[in-house]
């Protein structure tokens, strides 16, 4: 029923497999612990850039990225942590570092991956930390628990979340159900009514609803005849909308924090030393 593999592309794969549904996950943990393909019933969930993902040197446009410990960019890339300036790129190191992984059967097909501080993301993170992730496949169901430790002496301020590329081949024929009626252009900083719909003539939408009435938001994709419903605790507090004109993706990112947040202290978390915190999203996917 459930099998895991390891294949050696230009990285090293894991291969999570549920044979009753003929569902498929790869997870490439040297490149960011990055989720790179789901397939159910032999149809792909998710876009992958795959020129990027060859590239180490490219952020990877696909998948499933992991954001942390920002969400989003900061004015400049930096921020100020007790009078000392630091330096954080887009969506923070999480998705660019090499994390350590093992897989197991128990339950449906999971892979643990894990990520520490290190001498270099202390140069631009001064914390110790510990990242313990779960990704669990079963049936039409992809779950990632989320284990977030800090081990350091002093309070650590983060952000974290996800950045899931879905892929479509007719943004028009999507139906969006987001728990908030309002959402904030992150272009042009402007408020805005959401009725439901994007204009998907626009080059870029690129929005976050923080409002949110409910733990659950779904689209419903009619050219492909499914709908994805993602589920996320009381830790995310924002869900970013993203895509471009061109591209066959749209992105729905579940964030603990909006952008700057490691600034501003807009629902930023802080845990106290020696502290942790869970926490969980769930990709349902059903066809029609």
């Amino acid at each position: 029923m459930f099998d895991i593999s390891l294949e050696q592309r230009q990285y090293l794969t894991f291969i999570l497999c549920d044979r009753t549904t003929n569902s498929q996950l790869e997870v490439v943990p040297e490149r960011g612990g990055i989720i790179t393909r789901w397939r159910i019933q032999g149809q792909e969930i998710l876009y992958l850039d795959q020129e990027r993902f060859a590239n180490p040197e490219l952020s990877v446009r696909g998948g499933i990225p992991i954001l942390f410990p920002i969400c989003g960019n900061l004015p400049d890339n930096t921020y100020t942590y007790n009078g000392k300036q630091y330096t954080l790129k887009q969506h923070g190191f999480a998705r660019d570092l090499s994390w350590q992984a093992i897989g197991s059967i128990a339950e449906g097909v999971s892979l643990q991956a894990s990520l520490h501080s290190s001498e270099q993301t202390k140069a631009a993170y001064p914390f110790d930390f510990g990242l313990a992730f779960t990704y669990q496949m079963k049936g039409n169901s992809l779950t990632i628990y989320q284990h977030y430790t800090n081990k350091s002496s002093q309070p650590m301020p983060f952000s974290a979340g996800f950045h899931p590329y879905f892929l479509t081949t007719d943004k028009t024929q999507l139906e969006f159900e987001i728990p908030s009626t309002e959402y904030q252009d992150q272009i042009t900083k402007k408020i805005h009514a959401f009725d439901g719909n994007f204009d998907f003539n626009r080059d870029e939408i690129d929005v976050a609803f923080k409002q949110l009435k409910r733990k659950s938001a779904t689209v419903t994709d009619n050219s492909r005849k499914l709908k994805l419903t993602l589920d996320y605790d009381d830790f995310f507090s924002t869900l970013v909308f993203w895509t471009v004109k061109g591209k066959d993706f749209y992105c729905l990112e579940p964030w603990s924090s909006p952008r700057n947040a490691i600034n501003t202290g807009e629902m930023l978390t802080v845990l106290e030393p020696g502290t942790s915190h869970s926490a969980m999203i769930r990709l349902t996917v059903n066809f029609f």
